[in-house]
């Protein structure tokens, strides 16, 4: 059975594929995938098509392509605003709305792209049975929902319906087609023009929509229940507004809106930086129990036997470049080099005479390791420090200069800035309420073994309060671009959402989830500083478009570090 953390790298590197397929089959680049969603940038998009609906980390490949698939031929054929303009109120009228136009847009696959059509058709076939192996079709209205889904996907198919169910549909579908003969035949006669298509599934979505009213009304509170059961299991396959939710194993990390956040046209607002502070971490530690800790460091990393040399080999196949460094003399062909053309008379079969380029790979590139130093990373702290030495180690083998930072604030539940907020009479949308921390373990400057001694000082357990990662990731960002290396990298490590009591409570529980995603957004924009997530049991996709999740749990082996490299090494993947 597979690991959480071998399902979370399962899932990213399907939803990586995907990804990849969709950019292709639109020509849109901003195309993604973060925590289990699609999204154009920075927006979210709704799946709102059941047997679209599906788990990278558990079904198969061929079922997350055919999901790709079908939302590439929504996007490319499906104006949203046409769509969302004729939507109609009722839930299920817009169900059935909904659907419709997913399987009209399905119809529209290039006779050049047969692979996509079977694809598509096998993906509604495999929903077709599950949905009935469920029991969702005992009820009356699952049975309705599920009759008209078959109806109109035979009808704009030109397919059969599911012949395992054809038998146990008829009664419903002889029911219906009198009152849906015309605008079936609307659908297929139509299905290439959207906004005249509209027009018939509306007229579908209305009929569906009276006759579900109208049993509602005359049934008993016992079968009202069973319906609203199956309209329930209907409507959570359609997605309307609904979060993915956890995947088995590895969560991901929980998102919302900030109302706050929104009304200030995304301003964040800091009620005070006068208690601030930037420290050198090393500093906070006495240097007796800072040697204890190097040592309890390196007994720790002597047990974990990595292949160090082999780390830094793949580190530098990753992120070297190949660069000019002088000449190659005496070699047989190239240009020629005019120091031996006297050669060419004492000894005219020497042939050694020409001159080569001399390229060799070379690292012109800085990264940083972020850490989040809230309270709950304080039972991480020991395998990711583990983690992070070695990391430094074989990065400056490579000629990779790296820097170690560390976030959380000097106070618990706000300190003197709530405080001082308090004294203020409580000020409406005070913005982020504490005493911001930035700790410098290592600098880009130090190498590893001036700096052995202040790395260890993330074991100090009352160093660990609350995160602002927002702001965090900005310092960082910048200085990363203080450098001057062409390639600048910030590996985020975090174990959880940012987190402050006092800013919550004052603001909204999302303020500073909001802020760090449009901080990631905008750095990402700009491009000059390539941002990692890495996930301490946690998905942190929701922040990270280049994210891993790790299980902190387990030994930390060749196969974690493999991982690390394939992350760090890789360009915008997704």
């Amino acid at each position: 059975m597979d690991t959480p953390q071998q399902k979370a790298k399962r899932q990213q590197k399907i939803e990586e594929l995907c990804a990849a397929t969709l950019r292709a089959l639109t020509g849109d680049a901003a195309l993604h995938y973060r925590g289990r969603r699609l999204y154009a940038g920075a927006r979210p998009l709704a799946m709102h098509a059941p047997h679209l609906r599906v788990d990278a980390a558990e079904d198969g490949f061929a079922d997350c392509r055919a999901a790709a698939d079908g939302m590439a031929l929504r996007l490319l054929h499906s104006d949203a605003a046409l769509h969302r303009s004729l939507c109609p109120a009722d839930a299920v009228e817009r169900l059935v709305f909904e659907l419709l136009e997913q399987l009209r847009v399905e119809t529209l696959v290039p006779p050049a792209m047969p692979g996509m059509a079977a694809n598509l058709q096998r993906r509604f076939e495999a929903w077709s049975r599950a949905f009935y192996r469920s029991g969702l079709t005992e009820g009356s209205l699952g049975m309705l929902l599920y009759t008209v889904a078959q109806m109109c996907w035979s009808r704009l198919t030109a397919q059969r319906v599911l012949e395992e169910t054809e038998d146990y549909i008829e009664g419903t579908r002889v029911s219906l087609v009198g009152e849906l003969g015309a605008p079936l035949a609307g659908i297929r006669r139509h299905r290439g023009e959207q906004r005249a298509f509209a027009r018939h599934a509306l007229e579908i979505a209305r009929v569906v929509g009276e006759r579900v009213r109208a049993e509602r009304a005359a049934a008993a509170d016992e079968a009202e229940a069973a319906d609203e059961d199956a309209a329930r299991g209907f409507a959570l396959l359609l997605d309307f507004d609904q979060d993915e939710g956890e995947a088995d194993g590895i969560a991901a990390a929980t998102t919302g809106a900030s109302k706050v956040f929104d009304e200030a046209a995304q301003a964040y607002r800091v009620y005070t930086t006068r208690f601030d502070t930037e420290v050198a971490a090393g500093g906070l530690v006495r240097k007796a129990l800072l040697r204890e800790y190097r040592e309890r460091l390196d007994r720790r990393i002597a047990e974990q036997g990595i292949n160090l040399a082999r780390l830094a080999r793949l580190l530098g196949a990753v992120l070297a470049v190949p660069q000019r460094d002088g000449w190659l003399f005496g070699e047989e062909e190239g240009q020629v080099d005019g120091r031996r053309l006297a050669q060419l008379i004492s000894s005219p079969a020497e042939r050694r005479l020409f001159r080569q380029p001399r390229w060799l790979p070379q690292a012109d590139c800085v990264v940083s390791f972020l850490v989040d130093c809230s309270g709950s990373m304080k039972t991480h702290i020991e395998p990711v420090a583990v983690m992070i030495d070695v990391l430094i180690r074989a990065l400056e083998m490579v000629g990779v200069h790296t820097e170690l930072l560390g976030f959380t604030t000097s106070a618990w539940n706000g300190g003197r800035a709530w405080r001082d907020w308090l004294s203020r009479g409580r000020p409406r949308h005070p913005g982020r309420l504490n005493e911001v921390c930035h700790m410098v373990f290592k600098d880009a400057e130090r190498g590893w073994r001036r700096a052995r001694a202040d790395i260890a000082a993330l074991l100090k357990a009352d160093l660990f309060r609350e995160g602002i990662d927002g702001e965090a990731v900005d310092w960082a960002c910048d200085r990363l671009l203080a450098r001057g290396e062409s390639r600048r990298i910030l590996v985020v490590i975090s174990d959880g959402c940012p987190a402050d009591s006092a800013t919550g409570l004052a603001n909204d529980p999302f303020y500073l989830d909001n802020h760090l995603k449009e901080v990631v957004a905008r750095r990402e924009q700009q491009g000059a500083v390539e941002i990692l997530g890495l996930g301490v049991g946690l998905d942190l996709s929701p922040f990270y478009r280049r994210s891993l999740a790790t299980d902190m749990t387990q030994a930390l082996d060749n196969t974690l570090f493999f991982d690390i490299v394939q992350l760090i090494g890789g360009r915008h993947r997704r």
